[in-house]
């Protein structure tokens, strides 16, 4: 059994922008699962909010999509290309994620062409649905 790569061995996001601390699960092109895990030292709690540090939604939307570019740069036929975001639809945030919590990110790709595609994301904490949204992404070269 193969062990599954860094996110930074495959999307080019560097602290402090990465949001996937380990993938889980990784099928090239199709799917992937990662994990985030927060600990409490992330800049944007001291501001989001003060005595209630809620991690902001938008971030939990960039984290799913960086999942989805981990699924897509896992494809061979997307070496030497970047994924980026071309759209955000039908985002809703159903639960808080708060210090301590770990997020469960997964992504499924749906139609996939040389210079754009889509994807389905949702973000867990313990089971329970945190974020979900739809993913469209527009491929470059890197």
């Amino acid at each position: 059994m193969s062990s599954l790569p860094l996110p930074s061995e495959l999307i080019p996001h560097r602290a402090p922008f990465l949001f996937v601390d380990q993938l889980i699960e990784l099928v090239p092109g199709q799917s992937a699962t990662g994990l985030w895990r927060l600990t409490g030292d992330e800049n944007f709690f001291v501001g989001h909010f003060p005595g209630r540090p809620t991690l902001p939604g938008v971030l939990m939307c960039e984290a799913i999509a960086q999942v989805g570019a981990c699924a897509i740069l896992s494809d061979e036929k997307f070496k030497g290309k970047l994924p980026l975001f071309g759209g955000l639809d039908a985002a809703r945030f159903r639960r808080q994620v708060v210090p301590g919590d770990v997020l469960e990110m997964s992504v499924s790709l749906g139609r996939m062409s040389a210079r754009a595609g889509k994807g389905s994301g949702v973000a867990k904490v313990n089971g329970e649905i945190a974020c979900e949204c739809e993913l469209l992404f527009v491929i470059v070269d890197a």
